[in-house]
């Protein structure tokens, strides 16, 4: 996996954390210094925690589940939806609706109807048949449900973790998660708790060139787990394949020896060539040569 450096980590800011005035003490571990009335974030730290980061997702994708994407912040909502369709990974970069996780049936409801809207203007026969002012406004649902819902379209059953942008401004998704046991990794500045997130990096999470490296150190790591993912389903049908020509094999074997025990025959043994015969195949050289000399 390929690892960031310490040097591009300050060229993108990941150090610069807030105002002191505006600190939460609980980051208190994660500052390395106080300059200029504002915290300078210990990038060691920051490195160990996107490493142990990296690790626990690329798990998680390696396993087959999925890892949610979740940035409303201005800033952030471009690189992280870009990233997430990128990776076929769902997404929240709108507005986090109240039950997106604890209440999923219902926003399964809500895709449902997106689909079906969907279908119905993508239909020439249907959306023929409909009056014109119910055409606009069947489009206006879709455009309103797409923006909220698009991200998690195609996601059928809840995310295994989810990876945040900004914990103080998204706190109802990881209330949500936390309510479910869903594990959330999040970036966190300075006046954040890093305790309400199970893996906390800490960084800038205002400037827009911190938020696009990290986001992008965690989807390569999203890629990864899928390329594994892809190996290890490969190699188990390799050996699912040798496993059953092997069984073809032993049965095709057993069935012959059954069937040679049925019938009673044994396979011929070769008669031994006795001592005369190899003889006189010795000497009839010898005499075809002497009539030869004689003539």
């Amino acid at each position: 996996m390929a690892q960031l450096q310490y040097k591009d980590l300050l060229d993108a800011g990941v150090h610069f954390g807030h105002l002191t005035r505006k600190w939460d003490p609980r980051m208190a571990p994660y500052i390395f210094m106080e300059k200029n009335g504002i915290h300078i974030i210990d990038l060691n730290k920051t490195l160990t925690s996107l490493e142990q980061a990296q690790a626990f997702v690329k798990g998680i994708v390696r396993s087959g589940r999925k890892v949610m994407f979740v940035a409303t912040k201005k800033q952030a909502q471009e690189i992280v939806s870009e990233e997430a369709k990128r990776l076929k990974m769902p997404y929240v970069t709108e507005r986090w609706l109240g039950g997106m996780l604890t209440n999923f049936s219902t926003i399964r409801k809500s895709l449902k109807k997106l689909q079906n809207i969907e279908r119905m203007l993508a239909d020439e026969k249907t959306a023929s048949n409909l009056a014109k002012r119910e055409r606009l406004m069947l489009d206006r649902d879709r455009i309103k449900l797409e923006r909220l819902l698009g991200g998690v379209s195609d996601m059928s059953r809840l995310p295994a973790a989810l990876f945040v942008i900004d914990i103080k401004r998204e706190h109802l998704a990881i209330a949500e998660a936390k309510r479910l046991g869903i594990p959330v990794v999040a970036m966190v500045d300075t006046n954040s708790n890093p305790e309400k997130v199970d893996i906390a990096i800490p960084a800038n999470d205002d400037a827009y060139k911190s938020i696009s490296l990290l986001t992008l150190a965690i989807g390569k790591a999203v890629e990864e787990g899928i390329l594994e993912r892809k190996q290890d389903k490969e190699s188990e049908a390799l050996q699912e394949a040798e496993a059953a020509k092997k069984a073809v094999d032993e049965k095709g074997e057993a069935a012959a020896e059954s069937a040679g025990a049925a019938t009673g025959k044994r396979p011929r043994k070769a008669k031994p060539v006795e001592a005369a015969e190899v003889e006189a195949t010795e000497e009839a050289p010898a005499e075809e040569n002497a009539d030869d000399s004689e003539e």
